[in-house]
């Protein structure tokens, strides 16, 4: 089998995932999944792997910079499972009927500072009540 490389992004965090024929190992940035720290973004990428069902036949390799810890997490998840996807297109529905953040990217990005406003986003002060 060919390789099946295909990227994930949450905010300024990119994750490339590589999918090779293999005996199951999971590793992110040369780090064993089992072994990755913190816990909670273990869980996040664990999501999509352990809804595929079995994948001892499979390596996964994964690059992820920038970002912080849990937007890392998400760009990882989402390179998994869309590399899962393209592996077996069987997958798709039900991460779909999961969450449809494994397949589909968040483009939600901070809002970028205005000028003569002293670091504040909003151009103006925003009315709470309305």
């Amino acid at each position: 089998m060919n390789p099946i490389i295909t990227s994930g992004k949450r905010k300024n965090a990119i994750a490339r995932a590589t999918l090779t024929d293999g005996s199951g190992v999971v590793r992110v940035n040369s780090t064993h999944l089992d072994v990755y720290e913190p816990a909670i973004s273990r869980l996040r990428i664990q999501e999509p792997i352990s809804l595929a069902g079995d994948i001892s036949k499979l390596n996964i390799s994964v690059n992820v910079s920038g970002g912080g810890p849990m937007s890392q997490a998400e760009a990882v998840r989402l390179a998994v499972a869309r590399a899962l996807v393209r592996h077996s297109k069987k997958l798709e529905k039900p991460f779909l009927e999961y969450d449809r953040h494994l397949l589909v990217a968040d483009v939600r990005r901070k809002e970028t500072h205005k000028p003569n406003r002293h670091g504040k986003a909003r151009a103006k002060r925003q009315k709470s009540y309305r």
